[in-house]
């Protein structure tokens, strides 16, 4: 049984995490994107620029939960570089908006969950990767 010192749950968890947001964001992103019209229509006002960036970091969630998942420390860096997009993103958002452009308020929501998953996995990762890597190492 793992124990909350060792982080393993909270990193499998986040690793399981990462890519299952991932193939979602992939095949929720690409259906709007490329594979359906029912699925562009059912997205009202999307932002182009929103929907590209998560289907792109879709493929980028999955490498991280990989490496999550295997404890490589290059994850922990990459959950942050991922949180900060996203960050960056959502704030290009807002400035969407305040120029008056088009949206739906569950990109609003999306964003603000991206963002929230996104800083939690790199928390974990952080806590539990690279903290863990600086005390064996010192």
């Amino acid at each position: 049984m793992p124990t909350r010192t060792d982080g393993k749950f909270w990193i499998r968890s986040a690793s399981i995490v990462a890519v299952l947001f991932g193939l979602l964001t992939i095949r929720e992103g690409g259906g709007v994107l490329f594979w359906s019209e029912a699925a562009r229509r059912a997205a009202g006002q999307y932002v182009p620029f929103v929907v590209w960036f998560n289907f792109l970091a879709g493929s980028v969630y999955v490498l991280a939960g990989v490496g999550l998942w295997f404890r490589k420390l290059w994850a922990a860096g990459l959950g942050f570089v991922i949180a900060i997009a996203t960050l960056a993103v959502f704030v290009a958002f807002g400035v969407h908006l305040a120029n008056g452009g088009g949206y739906e308020l569950r990109t609003v929501v999306a964003m603000s969950l991206r963002s929230a998953v996104w800083i939690a996995v790199a928390s974990i990762a952080y806590r539990f990767l690279w903290k863990a890597r600086e005390r064996n190492s010192s």
